[in-house]
Protein backbone atom coordinates (compact mmCIF):
# COMPACT_ATOMS: atom_id res chain seq x y z
CA UNK A 1 0.00 0.00 0.00
CA UNK A 2 1.52 3.34 -0.62
CA UNK A 3 0.26 6.95 0.69
CA UNK A 4 1.50 9.75 -1.12
CA UNK A 5 0.81 13.47 0.24
CA UNK A 6 1.52 15.85 -3.09
CA UNK A 7 0.98 19.45 -3.22
CA UNK A 8 -2.53 20.15 -5.90
CA UNK A 9 -0.40 21.64 -8.25
CA UNK A 10 1.70 18.72 -8.11
CA UNK A 11 -1.02 16.45 -8.43
CA UNK A 12 -1.99 17.99 -11.67
CA UNK A 13 0.98 17.28 -13.35
CA UNK A 14 1.14 13.93 -12.18
CA UNK A 15 -2.24 13.15 -13.31
CA UNK A 16 -1.61 14.70 -16.87
CA UNK A 17 1.75 13.13 -17.03
CA UNK A 18 -0.18 9.71 -16.41
CA UNK A 19 -2.62 10.17 -18.67
CA UNK A 20 -0.28 11.37 -21.57
CA UNK A 21 2.10 8.45 -20.71
CA UNK A 22 -0.98 5.61 -21.33
CA UNK A 23 -1.99 7.68 -24.50
CA UNK A 24 1.64 7.70 -26.19
CA UNK A 25 2.78 4.24 -25.23
CA UNK A 26 -1.06 2.99 -26.59
CA UNK A 27 -0.06 5.13 -29.73
CA UNK A 28 3.46 5.19 -30.48
CA UNK A 29 4.72 1.89 -28.85
CA UNK A 30 4.07 -0.69 -31.40
CA UNK A 31 6.62 -3.03 -30.67
CA UNK A 32 5.48 -6.18 -29.64
CA UNK A 33 7.35 -8.81 -27.62
CA UNK A 34 4.88 -11.51 -28.57
CA UNK A 35 3.93 -12.99 -31.44
CA UNK A 36 -0.18 -13.68 -31.70
CA UNK A 37 -0.80 -17.76 -30.14
CA UNK A 38 -2.74 -18.06 -33.02
CA UNK A 39 -3.89 -16.66 -36.59
CA UNK A 40 -6.38 -14.59 -37.34
CA UNK A 41 -8.02 -11.37 -35.42
CA UNK A 42 -7.81 -11.65 -32.15
CA UNK A 43 -10.32 -10.40 -29.77
CA UNK A 44 -11.45 -11.51 -25.70
CA UNK A 45 -13.79 -12.57 -23.90
CA UNK A 46 -11.85 -11.57 -20.65
CA UNK A 47 -9.06 -9.27 -19.77
CA UNK A 48 -6.50 -8.90 -17.13
CA UNK A 49 -6.89 -7.87 -13.57
CA UNK A 50 -11.20 -8.19 -14.38
CA UNK A 51 -12.58 -9.07 -11.17
CA UNK A 52 -13.52 -12.43 -10.49
CA UNK A 53 -15.58 -13.90 -6.70
CA UNK A 54 -12.32 -14.89 -5.22
CA UNK A 55 -9.33 -13.61 -7.19
CA UNK A 56 -8.47 -11.24 -9.87
CA UNK A 57 -8.53 -12.54 -13.40
CA UNK A 58 -4.88 -13.64 -14.39
CA UNK A 59 -4.69 -13.18 -17.77
CA UNK A 60 -6.36 -12.78 -21.26
CA UNK A 61 -9.08 -15.02 -22.46
CA UNK A 62 -8.43 -15.14 -26.25
CA UNK A 63 -11.71 -15.92 -28.36
CA UNK A 64 -11.17 -19.70 -30.72
CA UNK A 65 -14.24 -18.79 -33.02
CA UNK A 66 -15.97 -21.09 -30.59
CA UNK A 67 -13.62 -23.97 -31.94
CA UNK A 68 -11.71 -26.77 -30.03
CA UNK A 69 -8.51 -28.25 -31.45
CA UNK A 70 -7.20 -24.93 -33.10
CA UNK A 71 -3.42 -25.12 -32.65
CA UNK A 72 -1.82 -22.87 -30.29
CA UNK A 73 1.52 -20.82 -30.78
CA UNK A 74 4.73 -20.43 -29.02
CA UNK A 75 5.06 -16.45 -28.47
CA UNK A 76 8.57 -16.69 -28.75
CA UNK A 77 11.70 -18.36 -28.87
CA UNK A 78 12.24 -20.62 -25.29
CA UNK A 79 11.30 -23.63 -23.93
CA UNK A 80 8.58 -25.90 -22.37
CA UNK A 81 9.09 -25.86 -18.87
CA UNK A 82 5.94 -27.68 -17.57
CA UNK A 83 2.95 -29.74 -18.62
CA UNK A 84 -0.03 -30.34 -16.47
CA UNK A 85 -3.51 -31.44 -16.44
CA UNK A 86 -6.34 -31.21 -13.84
CA UNK A 87 -9.51 -30.53 -13.34
CA UNK A 88 -9.99 -26.82 -13.40
CA UNK A 89 -7.99 -25.70 -16.45
CA UNK A 90 -7.94 -28.76 -18.39
CA UNK A 91 -4.43 -29.61 -20.70
CA UNK A 92 -2.15 -26.62 -19.08
CA UNK A 93 1.37 -25.92 -20.83
CA UNK A 94 3.31 -23.50 -20.19
CA UNK A 95 6.39 -21.82 -21.59
CA UNK A 96 9.58 -19.81 -20.31
CA UNK A 97 10.67 -17.80 -23.03
CA UNK A 98 13.80 -16.09 -23.49
CA UNK A 99 13.12 -12.17 -23.26
CA UNK A 100 12.07 -13.09 -19.34
CA UNK A 101 8.29 -13.83 -19.09
CA UNK A 102 6.82 -17.04 -18.80
CA UNK A 103 3.32 -18.23 -19.63
CA UNK A 104 0.45 -20.17 -18.89
CA UNK A 105 -1.56 -21.72 -21.77
CA UNK A 106 -4.82 -23.09 -20.05
CA UNK A 107 -8.53 -24.65 -20.98
CA UNK A 108 -6.38 -26.81 -23.55
CA UNK A 109 -8.11 -29.50 -25.35
CA UNK A 110 -5.55 -31.89 -26.30
CA UNK A 111 -1.48 -32.09 -26.52
CA UNK A 112 1.24 -32.50 -29.10
CA UNK A 113 3.98 -34.95 -29.06
CA UNK A 114 5.89 -36.05 -27.50
CA UNK A 115 3.38 -35.19 -24.79
CA UNK A 116 0.30 -36.23 -25.57
CA UNK A 117 1.45 -40.08 -24.97
CA UNK A 118 4.00 -38.72 -21.97
CA UNK A 119 1.15 -37.46 -19.88
CA UNK A 120 -0.95 -40.29 -20.89
CA UNK A 121 1.04 -42.82 -19.37
CA UNK A 122 1.74 -40.51 -16.41
CA UNK A 123 -2.28 -41.21 -15.87
CA UNK A 124 -1.77 -44.60 -16.16
CA UNK A 125 0.71 -45.08 -14.15
CA UNK A 126 -0.51 -42.88 -10.98
CA UNK A 127 -4.11 -43.78 -11.92
CA UNK A 128 -5.61 -40.61 -11.76
CA UNK A 129 -6.74 -37.76 -14.65
CA UNK A 130 -4.44 -35.43 -12.65
CA UNK A 131 -0.43 -35.31 -13.25
CA UNK A 132 2.21 -33.30 -13.44
CA UNK A 133 5.59 -33.00 -15.68
CA UNK A 134 8.30 -30.91 -15.17
CA UNK A 135 11.18 -31.34 -18.09
CA UNK A 136 14.27 -29.93 -18.18
CA UNK A 137 14.78 -26.98 -19.67
CA UNK A 138 17.20 -27.99 -22.39
CA UNK A 139 15.13 -30.68 -23.35
CA UNK A 140 12.07 -28.85 -25.45
CA UNK A 141 13.04 -25.69 -27.51
CA UNK A 142 10.51 -24.28 -28.84
CA UNK A 143 10.63 -21.35 -32.07
CA UNK A 144 7.75 -18.49 -31.94
CA UNK A 145 5.39 -19.58 -33.85
CA UNK A 146 5.72 -23.23 -33.40
CA UNK A 147 2.53 -24.91 -32.20
CA UNK A 148 2.70 -26.41 -28.50
CA UNK A 149 -0.83 -27.48 -28.54
CA UNK A 150 -4.36 -27.55 -29.33
CA UNK A 151 -7.33 -24.75 -27.93
CA UNK A 152 -10.11 -26.36 -26.28
CA UNK A 153 -12.92 -26.00 -23.66
CA UNK A 154 -11.77 -28.18 -20.74
CA UNK A 155 -12.11 -27.39 -17.03
CA UNK A 156 -14.09 -24.50 -15.37
CA UNK A 157 -14.78 -22.81 -18.82
CA UNK A 158 -18.31 -20.96 -20.54
CA UNK A 159 -17.20 -21.87 -24.20
CA UNK A 160 -14.02 -22.36 -26.56
CA UNK A 161 -11.16 -20.34 -25.35
CA UNK A 162 -7.47 -19.76 -24.61
CA UNK A 163 -6.51 -18.70 -21.15
CA UNK A 164 -3.32 -17.10 -21.22
CA UNK A 165 -1.21 -15.81 -18.24
CA UNK A 166 1.81 -13.95 -18.93
CA UNK A 167 4.30 -14.19 -15.63
CA UNK A 168 7.36 -12.08 -15.27
CA UNK A 169 9.97 -14.77 -14.85
CA UNK A 170 12.26 -12.18 -12.53
CA UNK A 171 9.44 -11.50 -10.02
CA UNK A 172 6.72 -14.14 -10.32
CA UNK A 173 4.08 -10.96 -11.15
CA UNK A 174 1.37 -11.88 -13.23
CA UNK A 175 1.25 -9.42 -15.52
CA UNK A 176 -0.82 -7.39 -18.24
CA UNK A 177 -0.76 -9.14 -22.09
CA UNK A 178 -1.63 -6.77 -24.48
CA UNK A 179 1.24 -4.23 -24.23
CA UNK A 180 3.17 -7.16 -24.79
CA UNK A 181 1.42 -8.17 -28.71
CA UNK A 182 1.85 -4.42 -29.71
CA UNK A 183 0.03 -3.61 -32.57
CA UNK A 184 -1.63 -6.95 -32.88
CA UNK A 185 -4.34 -6.03 -30.62
CA UNK A 186 -6.53 -3.34 -31.69
CA UNK A 187 -8.88 -1.38 -29.21
CA UNK A 188 -10.63 2.20 -29.61
CA UNK A 189 -13.75 1.69 -27.03
CA UNK A 190 -13.77 3.23 -23.96
CA UNK A 191 -14.38 1.48 -20.29
CA UNK A 192 -17.63 2.71 -19.44
CA UNK A 193 -19.06 3.66 -15.76
CA UNK A 194 -22.58 1.73 -14.73
CA UNK A 195 -23.34 3.05 -11.06
CA UNK A 196 -21.19 4.47 -8.07
CA UNK A 197 -21.60 4.32 -4.52
CA UNK A 198 -21.12 6.90 -1.64
CA UNK A 199 -19.99 4.82 1.30
CA UNK A 200 -20.43 6.09 4.85
CA UNK A 201 -17.80 4.87 6.94
CA UNK A 202 -18.96 2.77 10.25
CA UNK A 203 -20.14 5.19 12.70
CA UNK A 204 -18.50 8.16 11.29
CA UNK A 205 -20.03 9.24 8.06
CA UNK A 206 -23.98 9.65 6.56
CA UNK A 207 -24.97 10.00 2.89
CA UNK A 208 -29.00 10.80 2.88
CA UNK A 209 -29.14 10.31 6.44
CA UNK A 210 -27.61 6.71 5.80
CA UNK A 211 -25.02 4.59 7.36
CA UNK A 212 -25.48 1.91 4.62
CA UNK A 213 -23.60 2.02 1.14
CA UNK A 214 -26.01 4.39 -1.12
CA UNK A 215 -26.02 3.29 -4.96
CA UNK A 216 -27.07 5.91 -7.99
CA UNK A 217 -26.18 5.51 -11.80
CA UNK A 218 -24.34 8.36 -13.55
CA UNK A 219 -27.98 9.83 -15.58
CA UNK A 220 -29.00 10.32 -11.62
CA UNK A 221 -28.34 14.17 -11.65
CA UNK A 222 -29.16 14.68 -8.04
CA UNK A 223 -26.94 16.66 -5.79
CA UNK A 224 -26.25 14.03 -2.78
CA UNK A 225 -26.08 15.26 0.84
CA UNK A 226 -23.79 13.58 3.21
CA UNK A 227 -21.45 14.40 6.38
CA UNK A 228 -18.65 13.08 7.91
CA UNK A 229 -16.36 10.30 6.50
CA UNK A 230 -17.32 8.78 3.29
CA UNK A 231 -15.29 6.61 0.35
CA UNK A 232 -16.65 6.73 -3.05
CA UNK A 233 -16.62 3.47 -5.55
CA UNK A 234 -17.75 3.08 -8.94
CA UNK A 235 -18.84 0.06 -11.35
CA UNK A 236 -17.61 0.65 -14.67
CA UNK A 237 -16.22 -2.19 -17.31
CA UNK A 238 -14.18 -1.79 -19.99
CA UNK A 239 -15.13 -2.94 -23.23
CA UNK A 240 -13.00 -4.04 -26.37
CA UNK A 241 -13.25 -4.54 -30.34
CA UNK A 242 -14.87 -7.35 -31.31
CA UNK A 243 -16.34 -8.57 -28.53
CA UNK A 244 -19.56 -7.87 -25.55
CA UNK A 245 -17.86 -8.96 -22.79
CA UNK A 246 -17.81 -6.94 -19.63
CA UNK A 247 -13.87 -6.35 -18.99
CA UNK A 248 -11.83 -5.09 -16.15
CA UNK A 249 -10.55 -1.12 -16.24
CA UNK A 250 -7.12 -0.69 -15.98
CA UNK A 251 -6.78 2.67 -14.81
CA UNK A 252 -9.52 4.54 -12.34
CA UNK A 253 -8.52 7.81 -11.01
CA UNK A 254 -11.07 9.85 -8.33
CA UNK A 255 -10.62 13.98 -8.15
CA UNK A 256 -12.46 15.75 -5.59
CA UNK A 257 -12.65 19.61 -6.18
CA UNK A 258 -9.91 19.10 -8.95
CA UNK A 259 -7.42 17.09 -6.26
CA UNK A 260 -6.61 13.45 -7.37
CA UNK A 261 -7.65 11.48 -4.13
CA UNK A 262 -7.51 8.23 -5.49
CA UNK A 263 -5.71 5.84 -7.99
CA UNK A 264 -5.39 2.55 -9.04
CA UNK A 265 -3.20 0.56 -12.20
CA UNK A 266 -3.54 -2.57 -12.78
CA UNK A 267 -0.90 -4.04 -14.54
CA UNK A 268 0.45 -6.49 -12.39
CA UNK A 269 -0.10 -8.70 -9.15
CA UNK A 270 1.52 -11.72 -7.64
CA UNK A 271 -0.54 -14.65 -6.88
CA UNK A 272 -0.41 -14.09 -3.15
CA UNK A 273 -1.88 -10.82 -3.84
CA UNK A 274 -4.73 -11.81 -5.95
CA UNK A 275 -7.32 -13.10 -2.90
CA UNK A 276 -7.12 -9.57 -1.65
CA UNK A 277 -9.68 -8.73 -4.41
CA UNK A 278 -12.15 -8.42 -1.90
CA UNK A 279 -10.49 -5.74 -0.35
CA UNK A 280 -11.33 -3.96 -3.25
CA UNK A 281 -14.72 -4.81 -4.86
CA UNK A 282 -18.03 -5.45 -3.15
CA UNK A 283 -20.69 -6.34 -5.07
CA UNK A 284 -19.40 -5.29 -8.37
CA UNK A 285 -18.41 -2.24 -7.17
CA UNK A 286 -14.75 -0.98 -6.83
CA UNK A 287 -13.76 1.08 -3.82
CA UNK A 288 -11.68 4.26 -4.26
CA UNK A 289 -10.35 4.06 -0.94
CA UNK A 290 -7.98 1.48 0.85
CA UNK A 291 -9.48 -0.43 3.95
CA UNK A 292 -6.93 -0.93 6.54
CA UNK A 293 -5.86 -4.79 5.77
CA UNK A 294 -5.35 -3.90 2.10
CA UNK A 295 -1.99 -4.40 1.39
CA UNK A 296 -2.17 -4.41 -2.77
CA UNK A 297 0.49 -2.42 -4.45
CA UNK A 298 -1.53 -1.45 -7.21
CA UNK A 299 -3.37 1.32 -5.15
CA UNK A 300 -2.91 4.94 -4.28
CA UNK A 301 -3.80 7.51 -2.05
CA UNK A 302 -3.18 11.13 -2.08
CA UNK A 303 -4.32 11.98 1.04
CA UNK A 304 -4.04 11.22 4.60
CA UNK A 305 -7.03 9.23 5.14
CA UNK A 306 -6.84 6.23 2.77
CA UNK A 307 -8.77 8.20 0.09
CA UNK A 308 -11.68 8.42 1.97
CA UNK A 309 -13.13 12.24 2.11
CA UNK A 310 -14.27 14.36 4.90
CA UNK A 311 -17.40 15.99 4.24
CA UNK A 312 -17.24 18.29 6.99
CA UNK A 313 -18.67 21.60 5.63
CA UNK A 314 -21.64 23.17 4.02
CA UNK A 315 -21.01 23.37 0.51
CA UNK A 316 -20.83 21.47 -2.56
CA UNK A 317 -18.15 18.69 -3.30
CA UNK A 318 -17.30 17.94 -6.75
CA UNK A 319 -16.27 14.45 -7.59
CA UNK A 320 -15.14 13.46 -10.87
CA UNK A 321 -14.01 9.95 -12.33
CA UNK A 322 -11.00 9.26 -14.51
CA UNK A 323 -11.18 5.38 -16.35
CA UNK A 324 -8.28 4.57 -18.97
CA UNK A 325 -7.88 1.45 -20.44
CA UNK A 326 -4.16 0.17 -21.49
CA UNK A 327 -4.97 1.32 -24.79
CA UNK A 328 -5.19 4.58 -23.28
CA UNK A 329 -9.19 4.86 -23.92
CA UNK A 330 -10.41 7.61 -22.02
CA UNK A 331 -14.31 8.55 -19.96
CA UNK A 332 -14.75 10.97 -17.42
CA UNK A 333 -18.00 11.13 -14.98
CA UNK A 334 -18.99 13.63 -12.79
CA UNK A 335 -21.40 14.30 -9.68
CA UNK A 336 -22.11 16.26 -6.90
CA UNK A 337 -22.16 15.52 -3.06
CA UNK A 338 -23.15 18.60 -1.02
CA UNK A 339 -22.23 18.67 2.45
CA UNK A 340 -25.36 19.04 5.09
CA UNK A 341 -25.08 18.48 8.43
CA UNK A 342 -26.84 15.24 10.33
CA UNK A 343 -26.37 13.17 13.46
CA UNK A 344 -24.47 10.28 13.11
CA UNK A 345 -24.96 7.08 14.63
CA UNK A 346 -21.94 6.21 17.23
CA UNK A 347 -20.66 2.42 16.71
CA UNK A 348 -20.56 0.27 20.28
CA UNK A 349 -17.06 -0.44 20.36
CA UNK A 350 -17.72 -2.83 23.14
CA UNK A 351 -19.74 -4.89 21.64
CA UNK A 352 -19.08 -8.45 21.14
CA UNK A 353 -20.05 -8.49 18.38
CA UNK A 354 -18.02 -5.65 17.16
CA UNK A 355 -14.52 -7.02 15.38
CA UNK A 356 -11.43 -5.45 15.13
CA UNK A 357 -9.55 -5.74 11.60
CA UNK A 358 -6.05 -6.26 13.38
CA UNK A 359 -6.71 -9.00 15.68
CA UNK A 360 -7.90 -12.26 16.54
CA UNK A 361 -11.27 -13.01 17.82
CA UNK A 362 -13.35 -15.30 19.46
CA UNK A 363 -17.10 -15.57 19.54
CA UNK A 364 -19.16 -18.62 22.11
CA UNK A 365 -22.82 -19.31 21.84
CA UNK A 366 -24.77 -22.35 22.60
CA UNK A 367 -23.63 -24.84 20.29
CA UNK A 368 -21.18 -22.39 18.37
CA UNK A 369 -17.28 -21.48 18.70
CA UNK A 370 -16.06 -19.35 16.08
CA UNK A 371 -12.40 -18.19 16.06
CA UNK A 372 -10.99 -15.56 13.31
CA UNK A 373 -7.31 -15.24 13.34
CA UNK A 374 -5.55 -12.00 13.38
CA UNK A 375 -5.10 -11.11 9.58
CA UNK A 376 -8.93 -12.60 8.72
CA UNK A 377 -10.52 -9.26 8.10
CA UNK A 378 -9.80 -6.32 5.60
CA UNK A 379 -11.56 -3.91 7.69
CA UNK A 380 -13.66 -3.44 11.48
CA UNK A 381 -16.97 -5.05 11.47
CA UNK A 382 -19.92 -5.60 13.32
CA UNK A 383 -21.59 -8.72 12.89
CA UNK A 384 -25.15 -8.98 12.43
CA UNK A 385 -25.27 -12.11 14.31
CA UNK A 386 -28.52 -14.04 14.64
CA UNK A 387 -29.24 -17.39 15.92
CA UNK A 388 -32.39 -19.54 15.03
CA UNK A 389 -33.42 -22.53 16.90
CA UNK A 390 -35.71 -25.09 16.17
CA UNK A 391 -36.50 -28.22 17.97
CA UNK A 392 -36.74 -30.77 15.36
CA UNK A 393 -33.28 -29.43 13.49
CA UNK A 394 -29.96 -31.71 13.95
CA UNK A 395 -28.25 -28.09 15.42
CA UNK A 396 -29.36 -24.17 15.40
CA UNK A 397 -28.50 -22.47 12.41
CA UNK A 398 -26.12 -19.38 12.51
CA UNK A 399 -25.89 -16.01 11.17
CA UNK A 400 -22.81 -14.81 11.88
CA UNK A 401 -23.22 -12.14 9.42
CA UNK A 402 -26.31 -11.24 7.19
CA UNK A 403 -24.14 -10.31 4.23
CA UNK A 404 -21.45 -12.60 2.88
CA UNK A 405 -18.23 -11.27 4.51
CA UNK A 406 -15.03 -12.62 2.49
CA UNK A 407 -12.04 -13.49 5.17
CA UNK A 408 -8.67 -13.43 4.33
CA UNK A 409 -7.31 -16.35 6.20
CA UNK A 410 -9.87 -19.37 7.32
CA UNK A 411 -12.15 -18.79 10.35
CA UNK A 412 -12.62 -22.08 12.34
CA UNK A 413 -16.40 -23.14 12.54
CA UNK A 414 -17.49 -25.50 15.72
CA UNK A 415 -21.27 -26.39 15.43
CA UNK A 416 -22.61 -28.42 18.05
CA UNK A 417 -25.54 -31.44 17.69
CA UNK A 418 -28.65 -31.46 19.57
CA UNK A 419 -29.35 -34.95 18.54
CA UNK A 420 -27.59 -37.93 16.83
CA UNK A 421 -29.95 -38.80 14.58
CA UNK A 422 -27.33 -40.75 12.80
CA UNK A 423 -25.03 -43.19 14.74
CA UNK A 424 -22.42 -42.87 11.49
CA UNK A 425 -21.39 -39.61 11.80
CA UNK A 426 -19.53 -39.26 8.88
CA UNK A 427 -22.33 -38.35 7.13
CA UNK A 428 -22.64 -35.14 9.38
CA UNK A 429 -21.45 -32.01 7.46
CA UNK A 430 -21.55 -27.96 8.06
CA UNK A 431 -24.13 -26.53 5.44
CA UNK A 432 -23.89 -22.42 4.59
CA UNK A 433 -27.24 -21.62 3.77
CA UNK A 434 -27.83 -19.09 0.72
CA UNK A 435 -30.90 -18.07 -0.83
CA UNK A 436 -30.66 -21.02 -2.91
CA UNK A 437 -30.38 -23.56 -0.51
CA UNK A 438 -27.72 -25.97 1.36
CA UNK A 439 -24.19 -26.02 0.25
CA UNK A 440 -21.53 -27.92 2.00
CA UNK A 441 -18.55 -26.57 3.37
CA UNK A 442 -17.48 -29.61 4.88
CA UNK A 443 -16.61 -30.90 8.19
CA UNK A 444 -15.61 -33.80 10.56
CA UNK A 445 -17.25 -34.74 14.00
CA UNK A 446 -15.24 -34.94 17.20
CA UNK A 447 -17.32 -34.78 20.85
CA UNK A 448 -20.60 -33.71 19.97
CA UNK A 449 -19.66 -30.82 17.48
CA UNK A 450 -18.77 -30.68 13.95
CA UNK A 451 -15.75 -28.57 12.79
CA UNK A 452 -14.71 -27.28 9.50
CA UNK A 453 -12.76 -23.98 8.47
CA UNK A 454 -14.51 -21.26 6.63
CA UNK A 455 -13.16 -18.53 4.16
CA UNK A 456 -16.84 -16.41 4.32
CA UNK A 457 -18.74 -14.96 7.57
CA UNK A 458 -22.27 -16.01 6.28
CA UNK A 459 -25.33 -18.68 7.72
CA UNK A 460 -24.50 -22.03 8.75
CA UNK A 461 -25.97 -25.19 10.22
CA UNK A 462 -25.42 -28.80 9.97
CA UNK A 463 -27.38 -31.28 7.81
CA UNK A 464 -27.12 -35.11 6.85
CA UNK A 465 -26.27 -37.05 3.61
CA UNK A 466 -27.18 -40.20 3.17
CA UNK A 467 -27.70 -40.11 -0.49
CA UNK A 468 -25.09 -41.81 -2.82
CA UNK A 469 -24.32 -40.18 -5.86
CA UNK A 470 -26.41 -40.99 -9.57
CA UNK A 471 -24.58 -42.87 -11.94
CA UNK A 472 -26.26 -42.69 -15.41
CA UNK A 473 -24.72 -44.05 -18.71
CA UNK A 474 -25.53 -42.28 -21.98
CA UNK A 475 -25.72 -43.45 -25.41
CA UNK A 476 -24.62 -46.93 -24.86
CA UNK A 477 -25.99 -47.89 -28.19
CA UNK A 478 -22.79 -45.63 -29.28
CA UNK A 479 -20.05 -46.99 -27.17
CA UNK A 480 -18.67 -49.16 -29.16
CA UNK A 481 -19.00 -47.15 -32.42
CA UNK A 482 -17.51 -43.86 -30.86
CA UNK A 483 -14.67 -45.60 -28.89
CA UNK A 484 -16.12 -43.56 -26.04
CA UNK A 485 -18.20 -44.75 -22.91
CA UNK A 486 -20.30 -41.72 -21.81
CA UNK A 487 -21.89 -41.21 -18.11
CA UNK A 488 -23.40 -38.12 -15.95
CA UNK A 489 -22.39 -38.78 -12.37
CA UNK A 490 -24.11 -36.29 -9.93
CA UNK A 491 -25.00 -35.59 -6.19
CA UNK A 492 -27.21 -32.96 -5.04
CA UNK A 493 -25.67 -32.80 -1.42
CA UNK A 494 -22.33 -33.36 -0.93
CA UNK A 495 -20.76 -33.24 -4.39
CA UNK A 496 -18.24 -35.66 -5.86
CA UNK A 497 -15.16 -36.49 -3.94
CA UNK A 498 -13.78 -39.32 -6.11
CA UNK A 499 -14.32 -41.42 -9.16
CA UNK A 500 -12.66 -44.42 -10.74
CA UNK A 501 -13.69 -47.05 -13.60
CA UNK A 502 -11.91 -50.14 -14.45
CA UNK A 503 -12.48 -52.56 -17.51
CA UNK A 504 -12.42 -55.90 -16.82
CA UNK A 505 -10.49 -55.01 -13.18
CA UNK A 506 -7.96 -53.16 -14.46
CA UNK A 507 -7.62 -49.11 -14.16
CA UNK A 508 -8.60 -47.24 -17.56
CA UNK A 509 -8.63 -43.14 -17.48
CA UNK A 510 -11.94 -41.77 -16.85
CA UNK A 511 -12.51 -37.75 -16.95
CA UNK A 512 -14.84 -35.23 -16.92
CA UNK A 513 -13.71 -32.52 -19.33
CA UNK A 514 -15.51 -29.74 -18.56
CA UNK A 515 -16.62 -28.95 -15.02
CA UNK A 516 -19.50 -26.63 -15.56
CA UNK A 517 -21.24 -30.07 -16.71
CA UNK A 518 -21.88 -33.32 -15.20
CA UNK A 519 -20.40 -35.87 -18.56
CA UNK A 520 -17.77 -37.79 -17.65
CA UNK A 521 -15.64 -39.61 -20.54
CA UNK A 522 -13.75 -42.89 -20.65
CA UNK A 523 -12.21 -43.47 -24.49
CA UNK A 524 -11.76 -46.84 -25.42
CA UNK A 525 -7.95 -46.76 -26.07
CA UNK A 526 -6.71 -50.26 -27.68
CA UNK A 527 -3.69 -49.88 -25.96
CA UNK A 528 -5.47 -51.01 -22.87
CA UNK A 529 -8.63 -52.53 -23.93
CA UNK A 530 -8.78 -55.63 -26.05
CA UNK A 531 -10.16 -55.41 -29.30
CA UNK A 532 -12.89 -57.99 -30.65
CA UNK A 533 -14.41 -59.09 -27.23
CA UNK A 534 -17.33 -58.43 -24.55
CA UNK A 535 -15.71 -56.55 -21.15
CA UNK A 536 -16.86 -55.69 -18.20
CA UNK A 537 -17.12 -52.17 -16.91
CA UNK A 538 -17.30 -50.59 -13.40
CA UNK A 539 -17.33 -47.18 -12.20
CA UNK A 540 -17.89 -46.36 -8.76
CA UNK A 541 -18.60 -42.29 -7.39
CA UNK A 542 -18.20 -41.38 -3.69
CA UNK A 543 -19.19 -38.15 -2.48
CA UNK A 544 -18.16 -35.59 0.28
CA UNK A 545 -19.88 -38.21 3.29
CA UNK A 546 -18.14 -41.21 1.53
CA UNK A 547 -21.72 -42.62 0.28
CA UNK A 548 -20.64 -44.91 -2.69
CA UNK A 549 -22.21 -45.88 -5.41
CA UNK A 550 -20.83 -48.13 -7.79
CA UNK A 551 -22.48 -48.96 -11.63
CA UNK A 552 -21.32 -52.10 -13.47
CA UNK A 553 -22.38 -53.21 -17.14
CA UNK A 554 -21.21 -54.89 -19.78
CA UNK A 555 -20.51 -54.30 -23.45
CA UNK A 556 -18.96 -55.58 -26.73
CA UNK A 557 -15.92 -53.92 -28.29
Amino acid sequence: MIHNFLSPMRLFFFSLFTLITLALSAQDDKSPIFTPPFAGPLSFSGNFGEIRSTHFHGGLDFRTGGAVNKPIKALADGYISRVRVNHGSGYIVEVTYDNGYRTINRHLEGLLPPFAQLIEDLQYQQESYEVDFTPTPDTYRVKAGEPIGLSGNRGYSFGPHLHLDVIDAATDDYVDPVPLFGASITDNIAPKAFGFQLIPQQGQGMVERQQTPFSFTPDDKRVLRAWGEVGAAIKAYDFMNGSQNRCGVHTVQLFVDQQLIYQHVIDRFSYEESRQVNTWSHDGYMRSFILPGNTLRMFQVYNDNRGIITIDEPRDYFFEYTLTDVSGNTSRYNFTVRGQEMPIEPVDKESRFYFKWNQSHALHDPGLSLFLPKGSLHQDCTLNYAMQADSNALAYTYQLHDKPLSLFKPAQLQIGLRRTALADTSKYYIARVTSKGLSSVGGTYADGFMKTDIRTLGTYTVAIDTVPPVITPVGKENWAKNRKLLFTIADKQTGISHYRATIDGKYVLLYRPNMMQSRYICDINPKYVEKGKKHTLEVTAIDGCGNETIFTDTFVW
